[in-house]
């Protein structure tokens, strides 16, 4: 399976290179909301997780619609593919958050980070045989 993985990013180069660059913008955004909320404002980090998504969700959708995957047709097939892709991930999110952080007593920061790095991998792929095709 990396094996293929690797070919198909190969083949989609130029489209995986603004795929990563949204994802990196979506990262910091991601990763400052979460510290602002959690470590600034006190919020539970899980209950930050759940608000910072709202934002990066949209923002991610619509760069990637539009300049990843250069799309322009008519979103409401490309919104439901997105918000079931969007919800697995968001819940995959909460789960992980939860568990690693308030179970485990791990950093909320890194468990975003490896939480993000996991989701990365199959959202390309996705993205665009699925939601954007």
């Amino acid at each position: 399976m990396p094996k293929r993985l690797y070919f198909f990013i190969r083949r989609h180069k130029e489209q995986f290179v603004r795929y990563f660059v949204v994802g990196m913008s979506g990262f910091v955004i991601d990763i400052g909301t979460l510290f602002v909320l959690s470590k600034y404002y006190g919020i539970n980090p899980t209950i930050a997780v759940v608000l910072n998504q709202i934002v990066v969700i949209g923002y991610n959708f619509t760069l990637n619609k539009y300049w990843s995957f250069s799309n322009r047709d008519l979103p409401h097939k490309q919104l439901i593919r997105y918000g079931i892709l969007a919800g697995g991930n968001y819940l995959f999110s909460v789960v992980l958050m939860y568990t690693f952080n308030q179970v485990f007593g791990i950093d909320e920061i890194l468990v975003r980070i490896g939480t993000i790095a996991l989701m990365t991998l199959w959202n390309f792929v996705l993205y665009k045989k699925w939601v954007y095709r």
